[in-house]
């Protein structure tokens, strides 16, 4: 089974360069999306063989998420189902017979770290969210988490020590949330390759340099580290400031 994830950053502007093209090549069983920043009526977009699932911010061109997938999912549900998290289109969760697939857009804690204190309120309710259904059967979660997690996940760590996506407290977040039965596919098979980035900022030729931050993740269930055959990072596909993620799976 191939699953992809991608920060868009727009999909209308990505639609105009190449997404469409890497989508069909890429040939995903599921295909994610973070940052669609549009209502559904605002693109005319399908693929032959594809159910496909929006779930946009109230606020126009902000956040949202969608999911395209071959296969029905036996259910499909919003947001964490908590009125304080539900406005800014931030969750997908699809059901199938063996797994949940959790696409996600976490809120980033923003300049001066203006939106720390709700990013924590974020992480305590989206945890408690991932791990209630791991209770019932494994899950996949995928997407852009906003963290970079070790200094190995980021160009220039020391001087970023305090920015947004790697504050102590982010960190610590995400720590918790692997200690509770869940594994970052990328480490598990790579533990200790360097200069693996999905994210660039557009300044200062920082994708050229390669001067990025590893902040999109597949994290899996303990339980389906067996099947975890490939994470890749595909680093050459250009059309937002994000790269797509790939996660393979054993049938």
């Amino acid at each position: 089974m191939k699953l992809v994830s991608w920060n868009v950053n727009g999909l209308r502007a990505c639609v105009g360069k190449g997404f469409e093209d890497f989508f069909r090549k890429v040939d995903a069983d599921i295909f994610c999306i973070q940052e669609t920043k549009l209502q559904p009526e605002q693109v005319e977009i399908s693929f032959e063989g594809y159910q496909q699932y929006f779930n946009s911010a109230v606020k126009k061109g902000y956040s949202g998420t969608a999911v395209f997938c071959k296969k029905e999912p036996l259910s499909i549900c919003y947001d964490l189902c908590m009125d304080r998290h539900n406005d800014e289109g931030r969750v997908i969760t699809l059901e199938y017979e063996d797994f949940y697939l959790v696409t996600v857009y976490t809120p980033n804690s923003q300049r001066e770290l203006a939106r720390l204190e709700y990013r924590m309120e974020w992480e305590e309710d989206f945890r408690a969210y991932v791990i209630k259904l791991d209770q019932k059967k494994p899950v996949i979660i995928c997407g852009d988490l906003n963290v970079a997690h070790k200094e190995i996940d980021l160009k220039n760590p020391k001087t970023n020590t305090r920015n947004a996506g790697f504050t102590i407290e982010e960190r610590d977040k995400m720590t918790k949330l692997l200690d509770n039965g869940f594994i970052d596919t990328f480490r598990y098979k790579y533990p200790d390759v360097t200069d693996a980035y999905t994210w660039w900022s557009y300044m200062f030729h920082a994708r050229e340099k390669n001067a990025g931050w590893r902040i999109d993740y597949f994290l899996v269930s303990d339980r389906l580290k067996d099947r975890i055959e490939d994470s890749i990072i595909h680093t050459d596909v250009m059309g937002s400031d994000h790269c797509p993620v790939e996660l393979i799976l054993k049938d």
